[in-house]
């Protein structure tokens, strides 16, 4: 049996690798790829809790906690104490990030073209099609 190890390492490098051209592209307007990702989210699925963001995107409370306190303190989110439970917050954009927003994405949509340039759309798709079914499956 072909060993794991080699593809996972593969998989690792090139998400480190993907992470590092994203947060290049966003570097000019301050933010970082753990950024984008929950505005990114919060644009997609509107106003969630902070629980809500850890799951959806698999990251644990203490880095998801100091990426909206960025957040908060850059005036791209802002948080709503839940009337009937002061410990949950909803979290949501602020006006500032929707008018930013346009702005950002284009940094993010040229990046991924140009870092996907040289693979032919038939292997986009099936490769988009893998990494979908691999993520319900885990």
């Amino acid at each position: 049996m072909e060993s794991t190890h080699e593809l996972f390492h593969s998989i690792h490098q090139l998400s480190r690798r993907l992470t590092k051209h994203l947060n290049e592209a966003l570097e000019p307007y301050g933010l970082f790829n753990a950024q984008w990702s929950v505005l990114f989210v919060l644009r997609e699925k509107g106003t969630l809790t902070q629980k809500e963001l850890c799951e959806y995107l698999a990251v644990e409370a203490p880095p998801m906690t100091r990426t909206i306190q960025r957040l908060l303190k850059q005036g791209y989110i802002e948080q709503i104490s839940c009337k009937d439970d002061k410990r949950k917050k909803f979290i949501s954009l602020t006006a500032l990030a929707k008018a930013h927003f346009p702005l950002w994405e284009k940094a993010v949509l040229e990046k991924n073209e140009e870092l996907v340039r040289e693979l032919p759309a038939s292997i986009r798709g099936e490769l988009k099609n893998i990494l979908t079914d691999w993520l319900k499956q885990i």
